[in-house]
């Protein structure tokens, strides 16, 4: 599997890459499942969520990516009757948040390794742990800072694609 763009996640006012996907509990655990598109090998899922942390709770404040049908994925799409954000209850487990340089690519999935990890524990959407791993320190100057997984080629969606002239 090719390496995945991560759900973004709104903590202590940054904007940070996360290694996890909750939504997919969600699905997992029998709620509505609209049909997203792919877009890419790296966006396998098909969507990017946006999640943010407020008073130690977990919420999904945006969903973006094309459904199946061609319509514009949206939180609406999921969650109908809340456009604004919905308390992730049904999450329980770790969010992996990369930090510092890159010390090893692994074309699959989440699984490069980096200076250090903010790991973030849920039970039931609600923070009760949040610990920081160190990895290791890089040897190397130019070695890229964060998740850097989101540099991509995006496959058009059927009818979309437009002509180019010569």
């Amino acid at each position: 599997m090719t390496a995945q763009i991560g759900d973004l996640l709104i903590y202590q006012g940054e904007r940070l890459t996360m290694c996890n996907a909750p939504l997919g509990a969600y699905f997992r655990l029998g709620g509505a499942y609209p049909e997203f598109e792919p877009s890419s090998t790296a966006l396998i899922r098909g969507y990017v969520a946006t999640w943010k942390l407020l008073d130690d709770r977990l919420y999904l404040i945006a969903i973006h990516g094309w459904l199946r049908d061609g319509a514009v994925a949206s939180l609406e799409s999921v969650f109908p009757g809340y456009p604004e954000r919905v308390f992730a209850h049904w999450y329980s487990g770790r969010i992996r948040v990369p930090r510092g340089k890159l010390l090893k690519y692994v074309h699959a999935g989440y699984a490069s390794v980096y200076e250090r990890d903010l790991l973030l524990d849920f039970e039931r959407g609600v923070l009760v742990a949040s610990t920081e791993k160190h990895n290791g320190v890089s040897d190397n100057p130019n070695a890229p800072e964060g998740y850097g997984v989101g540099a991509l080629t995006v496959f058009p969606r059927p009818g979309t694609q437009q002509e180019v002239d010569d």
